[in-house]
């Protein structure tokens, strides 16, 4: 008996010294993580558009109305589906009368808190990028602002939603009202995950293998420019900056797929030649949802994905069990949908004065 207590007390003497030596590389880790990484805010805020329940239930049903579209089909949801994920999972999405946009569809979710929107930046905030697309004539193609005001202000219900939505205001229905109310919707479109957990000290919220992989997407160097609450989306990066991309990508481009169509990136906004081929560094939360990658929609597997960005950005070769340990990290950064993403708005009957739906 004696000798079976002394082999128990070893045992878990053993046991409490390893689990101890664990409990301080977690430590260690959670250290290094919160230096490239902090929690996701419960809001966006933005001064510049204060939130308010009333605003955020407007911006929510014109994010759903297609008729803010010229065919009455296309809404700011078609592109960016809120049960998808916020995105389209094409690799560029289908606007009016078919026609092909030139870049993937970014997610929705947890894009407020990135440095600017659309993969250029043209866009300042998402206030500024909601504008973009109504009047984009390959997108919802309305011809005008305007054309877009008269659906609204034809719906009686519209304009008294806009009067409590900014009752300070003495003409409230604007266009650039119509950006704000969206702007405030997806201000609440944050979707937290395990690893925000993990960030705010639970140790124990990622798995072991998850933890290994985020050290290996620190120690391989994916951290420099995915970071902060985003995991991405706070800078901007060339995109093939050790090697060219597009040379890259093309073993992994689907037969029968047109040629790769060049894109100058950030170039074609402020036409700095420093800007060539840069884009907004996308954000990691919810990528295994996210697919196809890249600005321009050409890879569908996360793990091709990883290994083309560690060759054209670090210049490095990843072995299969590097890559695997990323991605089952990156997975970890599936959030939850907020709940009233998912719920949607019953949108007000349209009247005899709100423009008819043209397919020209």
């Amino acid at each position: 008996m004696r000798k079976l207590a002394l082999a128990l007390a070893l045992f878990a003497g053993i046991s409490a010294g390893a689990e101890q030596k664990a409990k301080g590389g977690d430590e260690e880790l959670l250290k290094l993580a919160r230096q490239y990484f902090k929690p996701l805010p419960k809001v966006a805020k933005n001064p510049e558009n204060p939130i308010n329940d009333a605003k955020v239930l407007l911006g929510k049903m014109l994010y759903n109305d297609p008729r803010l579209s010229k065919s009455g089909l296309i809404s700011c949801n078609t592109c960016h589906n809120l049960a998808r994920y916020g995105v389209d999972n094409l690799p560029t999405s289908i606007g009016h009368r078919w026609a092909i946009g030139p870049r993937n569809a970014p997610t929705v979710y947890n894009a407020a808190i990135h440095i600017a929107q659309f993969w250029d930046g043209r866009a300042k905030d998402v206030e500024e990028q909601a504008l973009g697309p109504i009047v984009n004539p390959i997108e919802m193609a309305m011809p005008t602002p305007e054309d877009a005001l008269r659906v609204v202000k034809s719906i009686p219900e519209y304009v008294e939603l806009f009067k409590k939505a900014f009752p300070e205001e003495k003409d409230p229905v604007t266009y650039e009202n119509i950006g704000k109310a969206i702007g405030a919707f997806e201000r609440t479109l944050m979707t937290p995950s395990r690893f925000d957990e993990f960030l705010k000290g639970n140790t124990d919220a990622l798995t072991e293998e998850e933890k290994k992989g985020l050290k290996t997407f620190i120690e391989v160097g994916c951290a420099g420019c995915h970071n902060g609450a985003g995991v991405g989306g706070h800078m901007f990066a060339k995109f093939g900056q050790i090697k060219e991309y597009w040379k890259e990508i093309y073993p992994y481009v689907l037969v029968g797929k047109p040629a790769i169509k060049v894109d100058f990136g950030r170039f074609g906004v402020t036409k700095k030649e420093e800007d060539m081929f840069v884009f907004k560094v996308p954000s990691l939360r919810n990528v295994e949802h996210t697919y196809p990658y890249f600005h321009d929609g050409s890879v569908w597997s996360l793990e091709d994905a990883v290994r083309i960005m560690a060759r054209t950005q670090l210049g490095k070769e990843l072995t299969d069990e590097q890559v695997k340990s990323i991605v089952t990290f990156l997975k970890a950064l599936t959030g939850e949908i907020p709940k009233h993403a998912l719920e949607l708005p019953v949108l007000p009957p349209s009247t005899k004065e709100t423009p008819k739906p043209s397919a020209q």
